[in-house]
């Protein structure tokens, strides 16, 4: 959870199968005075997590009570079937729920695609996570639907999986509690929203420490404006003025000494 006002932190909660290490690293990049600590939890969790603050935000699958918790969707998974290596399912590159509508199938307690039974035939138990599931697989007594980054973070040796074209779909988002959108959660959402450090979009950057209102005009004063006054006032002074003053001084100089030498000289008595 954020830290004190002096202290800042940020907690990044996580669900399975969901990688944050792209958006962690960009974090870093930007906000390397706030650490940001990393939190996995369950699906069934998050919502707790959230609304309890123990986490800032957190990385979720869908759906979401919108009543309470702000959500921005971040891309959907393609939903695949997990069945031992030798299965006959591993000839195609994809497979339909039809195809599969004789096998067993297990419904795992923490299932995230949101069916009350997957077609096929149900189990003989519903285990107690996805973990446990893919074992049962393995075991070669029936099959597993789950998104595809379960699959790959549950992968063995003796289990594969195949895209099912035409089966539910669990989506991503970042959540956080729509009461507790702080300065630190818009840093993060314009993150994940791809948003450069300077965009327009997201919190204004903080101004210099030593910046000071009308810094820009005297920059500019001082350049373009003096450059101006040294360059076009001078140069019009030293040159057409004083070229000017030059010219007339020495014709006034040369019709004063000729005022001089006329008067004619006075007799001798």
């Amino acid at each position: 959870m954020t830290g004190s006002a002096d202290s800042p932190t940020f907690t990044l909660a996580y669900v399975p199968g969901v990688m944050p290490a792209k958006w962690v690293g960009i974090w870093n990049e930007r906000r390397p005075d706030v650490p940001l600590t990393l939190l996995q939890i369950t699906a069934a969790e998050a919502p707790d997590v959230l609304r309890e603050g123990r986490a800032d935000a957190g990385l979720v699958r869908l759906p979401v009570d919108r009543t309470v918790f702000s959500a921005i969707p971040l891309y959907t998974e393609t939903t695949v079937v997990v069945v031992p290596k030798d299965h006959l399912v591993t000839a195609a590159d994809e497979v339909t729920l039809d195809d599969l509508a004789d096998e067993v199938v297990f419904h795992p307690l923490d299932d995230v695609l949101g069916w009350e039974q997957p077609p096929g035939e149900p189990g003989f138990e519903r285990p107690a996570t996805t973990q446990d599931a893919v074992e049962l697989v393995a075991a070669g007594v029936g099959l597993l639907y789950v998104p595809q980054s379960l699959a790959r973070l549950h992968h063995r040796k003796d289990v594969t999986y195949r895209p099912v074209a035409d089966a539910p779909q669990s989506s991503v988002a970042l959540s956080w509690p729509e009461e507790a959108t702080t300065d630190l959660v818009e840093d993060f959402i314009g993150i994940v929203r791809g948003r450069t450090v300077n965009s327009t979009r997201g919190r204004r950057p903080e101004p210099d420490a030593d910046w000071t209102p009308g810094r820009a005009a005297t920059r500019q004063t001082g350049g373009r404006a003096a450059g101006q006054s040294g360059g076009k006032s001078g140069g019009q002074s030293g040159g057409k003025a004083a070229g000017r003053t030059g010219g007339k001084g020495r014709a006034g100089t040369a019709k004063s000494g000729g005022t001089r030498r006329t008067g004619r000289p006075r007799r001798r008595s």
